[in-house]
This record gives structure tokens, sequence and C-alpha cells, in this order.
């Protein structure tokens, strides 16, 4: 199964020589997807969700709040 949702989120534990690293995951569907944000969201710097191209509809979830509602949404 191809994935059709991504997680993208910066981690709380930084590389000594890297400034800045995120990571994204990718999942063949939303509750996949949902479960992971749930699991690290408290670990998480910056974190955002959403469908990769070409899924319609066009899903992103680019802030906490956001990432919040879309969660409660299940």
């Amino acid at each position: 199964m191809e994935p059709k949702w991504y997680i993208s989120f910066e981690p709380t534990i930084r590389e000594r020589d890297r400034i800045y690293r995120r990571e994204t995951r990718t999942f063949p569907s939303e509750a996949e997807a949902k479960a992971f944000a749930r699991m690290i969201l408290d670990r998480a710097l910056r974190i955002s969700a959403g469908t990769i191209n070409p899924v319609k509809p066009k899903r992103v979830i680019g802030s906490k709040r956001g990432l919040f509602e879309w969660l409660s949404g299940s």
C-alpha cells in the first residue's frame, strides 16, 4: 500500500553537529498517521501532518492547534 499521509516533526533532542533537524514519516492511512502523531506529540518541538500528492482532497495541518483538532476528530 502506498503512503498517503505524512507526519513531519523536529525532535526535542538535537544532535550536536546539527542546528536544525526535521524528520518525516509516511503512512498508508490517516489512522496510522494519527496514531504516530499522538505518540510523538509531547516529544516534538514542531510537528505538521498532511496528505501526499496526488491524494485529493489535499490536507495540510501545520499548527499544533490544528493538529489537536485533527486528532480529536477521530
